[in-house]
């Protein structure tokens, strides 16, 4: 099964938004097709950016988001990641790790820190944008069409 790591951000287009080019994404993951890998540095960061005032979201929401997500990951344990290089963006750093540690396939990110990383060093796992990983998905087999 193909192990990923998804940013907050394409989470909040997963979650919040229902961003177009996330939804093979989203389909894939609620189907069970990928596994989505996690850990607390990257919960906490969502639990924080949910509560942020530019969303607009209720607790309620905060709450119902958060829990539709969480049942749809695999958390990974605290542990050393292998030396990797280092994202320009610190808060970004923790989401290296993580797909280095868990042996995720993909990194799916929109963030320009961690996607100038994209080919400029050899990872265990590809860097790459929602479409991307959207139409690698359809290709592979891996999301409904």
């Amino acid at each position: 099964m193909l192990r990923i790591v998804l940013d907050t951000n394409v989470v909040l287009d997963l979650f919040h938004w229902g961003n177009v080019d996330a939804v093979p994404i989203m389909a894939a993951l609620e189907a069970g097709r990928i596994e989505c890998l996690v850990d607390d540095r990257t919960l906490d960061e969502l639990r924080r950016v949910l509560t942020y005032p530019q969303l607009k979201l209720t607790p309620e929401m905060i709450t119902e988001r958060y829990a539709r997500y969480s049942a749809l990951v695999t958390t990974i344990p605290d542990g050393e990641a292998p030396p990797l290089p280092r994202c320009q963006d610190r808060d970004d750093q923790k989401f290296l790790e993580l797909s280095a540690r868990s042996g995720a396939d993909w990194l799916v990110s929109k963030d320009k820190a961690l996607l100038k990383l994209r080919g400029r060093t050899k990872l265990g796992f590809r860097i790459m944008k929602p479409k991307d990983a959207s139409l690698l998905l359809d290709q592979i087999g891996q999301s409904p069409r």
